[in-house]
């Protein structure tokens, strides 16, 4: 997502304690940034880490060899799944 192209029309609204007002003017000072230049910079990298932390999975090379294992080996499915797929088959048209 390229947000320095994006329309700014949405807002976020904060109430916090004094200290940290004040901490966040002085750390965006030292950056040469606005402040809501430096909570949105802040804000937007840790939102990055965090969906990228959620949505990526990690694997050893031992895990990485059992679940392309796993991907090769033909798919057996049980009676009851083998049961409700022919059911589903029966019953629902492609129209």
């Amino acid at each position: 997502m390229d947000t320095t192209t994006e329309k700014t029309n949405e807002r976020i609204n904060l109430r916090l304690k004094p200290g940290a007002k004040r901490l966040i003017e002085r750390a965006a000072l030292f950056e040469g940034k606005t402040v809501s230049h430096f909570i949105l910079t802040s804000a937007l990298e840790r939102a990055e880490k965090t969906v990228q932390t959620h949505e990526t999975m990690m694997l050893t090379a031992e895990q990485s060899e059992l679940f392309f294992e796993s991907l090769a080996k033909p798919i057996r499915f049980n009676p009851k799944l083998a049961a409700a797929l022919e059911d589903h088959r029966r019953r629902v048209t492609d129209k």
